[in-house]
């Protein structure tokens, strides 16, 4: 087997053949596709590991057994997981979402409760002071009230 000049390209039997590293841009596709790989699989096992340490309905032993198997047998741990597990993932992900956004929205509602309050104390020391008429008194409390 001779090699007749060209870098990376090897003589057989008179004819030349070329191997993938000697295409410059399939080796850098090959090279992204490897990271973007690497990249879903490193955000699929934090995916894992983040459900793991939230989940309300394993015990400590049981979650420190997944994480044992996490770190010692990592592929093959999370796909054993995401078999196991993996359906009720996204319904505990739900789960917490909406518990946020309801403690967002009572916080809310305590905050404008206080607001519209304090606001009508103002509108009625206004009143009283003079500087506001009955009509534009009834027009902005309907606003806030409103």
């Amino acid at each position: 087997m001779g090699q007749d000049g060209l870098r990376g390209v090897a003589v057989q039997n008179g004819a030349s053949t070329m191997d993938s590293y000697d295409f410059p841009l399939l080796n850098v596709f090959l090279s992204l596709l490897y990271f973007f790989l690497f990249v879903i699989y490193i955000w699929i096992a934090i995916s894992v590991i983040i459900d793991i340490f939230r989940s309300r309905d394993l015990s400590g032993w049981a979650k420190a057994i997944w994480v044992f198997f996490l770190i010692v047998l990592m592929p093959i741990t999370v796909l054993v997981y995401l078999v196991v597990r993996g359906g009720s993932m996204h319904e505990r992900q739900v789960e917490r979402a909406e518990a946020s956004q309801m403690a967002f929205e009572r916080y809310v509602r305590e905050a404008a409760q206080v607001d519209t309050a304090d606001q009508l104390g103002k509108l009625a020391a206004l009143k009283e002071s003079g500087h506001l008429t009955d009509d534009e008194f009834a027009a902005q409390k309907a606003k806030l009230l409103a």
